[in-house]
């Protein structure tokens, strides 16, 4: 579960990024977070990621204070959390199983619990014959789909995609939207924040809205893709 609660945060040169948002987003939902560049999308993950605090309200996420959370505990949170990146952040010496296999081994995984998730998962993205490649010999949407089975290998509750489209050809674009929902289906909560406006108008769903640092609209949407 997410909540903002009165947030507003301010850079060190005073700049306003956001300004009093109320958010709230429960356990299992998908929500699009949408707005043009500099409307505050970025501020808000780094909100929910922990990588900076607000100047004034309260985060929560998964059930900790980000507030009050004390750096000894950032790590233990941010477990909790996947994180789909738009510029993928895979390591390119490494194989495709292994680097879905590192985010399970910096949590002292066992060999018998990383023989297990890391096939599934890539099974699940439809990778399982990609296992021995290296990032540099997949295409980007193959790679996005290998940071999105890192994301998902050790089973978090939250799932926040941050602009994970934006990197790959638009036919890959839809695919990666539909894993990311087929995801959601199985009970993790996923926030998606994106720029593309016919996307999210295609999937329909929850659409929060920022711009100039407030939420301007937060509503439930058709997709043109319901009637298909």
């Amino acid at each position: 579960m997410i909540d903002l609660i009165n947030v507003s945060f301010s850079y060190e040169n005073g700049t306003e990024a956001l300004h009093d948002i109320n958010l709230r987003v429960d356990n299992g939902e998908f929500a699009f977070i949408v707005g043009s560049s500099g409307a505050g999308k970025s501020s808000i993950i780094k909100l929910l990621l922990r990588e900076t605090t607000a100047t004034e309200g309260t985060v929560i996420v998964n059930g900790y204070n980000l507030n009050r959370l004390r750096n000894s505990q950032i790590p233990k949170f941010r477990r909790s959390i996947g994180v789909v990146f738009q510029d993928f952040r895979l390591i390119p010496n490494m194989t495709v199983y292994d680097n879905v296999a590192f985010s399970l081994r910096v949590t002292d995984a066992s060999t018998k619990l990383i023989r297990q998730q890391v096939p599934y998962v890539l099974e699940l993205m439809e990778l399982q014959d990609k296992a021995r490649k290296f990032p540099y010999e997949l295409s980007g949407g193959e790679q996005q789909r290998v940071a999105l089975a890192r994301a998902l290998v050790n089973d978090p509750p939250l799932i926040i995609a941050d602009e994970p489209t934006g990197n790959i050809d638009p036919e890959f674009s839809y695919e990666i939207v539909e894993m990311l929902r087929g995801i959601n289906r199985c009970g993790t909560t996923i926030v998606m924040v994106t720029h593309e406006h016919e996307m999210v108008k295609y999937f329909g769903g929850r659409t929060i809205n920022i711009e100039d640092g407030v939420v301007v609209f937060d509503d439930y949407i058709g997709g043109a893709n319901e009637s298909k």
